[in-house]
């Protein structure tokens, strides 16, 4: 099975030694993306909402580098600093998937890098 590394300029940087996505055969599994504006480096401020448009379309760059898109999503994990953001993140959530969502599972994390509040990880058919 082929291993190829998906990369945009269109997205963050990866904040360590990790690829932003990686397709293999007909999979793309893409690394966890915060809430960040790739052209400042920065947090987006706001609520969790803001971030949590920000984190898709920053993965929907990523997709679309794969070749891919939000319609072929198979599987979501979400990260959340606190609980207590669920119900809107998954209001802002719902609008990336209208019909059919994909598999997902959200859990309440300890801490995630750069002390965000959501972190959102997928894998997608390529």
């Amino acid at each position: 099975m082929s291993r190829t590394v998906v990369a945009t300029a269109n997205a963050p940087e990866a904040l360590g030694p990790y690829s932003q996505a990686i397709k293999a055969g007909d999979l793309v599994f893409l690394s966890g993306q915060l809430p960040i504006d790739p052209a400042s480096g920065a947090l987006v401020e706001g609520d969790i909402a803001a971030m949590t448009n920000q984190i898709f379309a920053n993965l929907r760059a990523v997709l679309e580098a794969a070749g891919s898109s939000l319609a072929k999503v198979v599987k979501v994990n979400v990260f959340l600093a606190d609980l207590n953001d669920f119900q809107a993140m998954n209001v802002a959530y719902a609008t990336f998937f209208p019909n059919d969502p994909p598999a997902r599972s959200t859990v309440q994390v300890a801490r995630l890098p750069r002390d965000a509040r959501i972190e959102i990880e997928l894998v997608a058919r390529a």
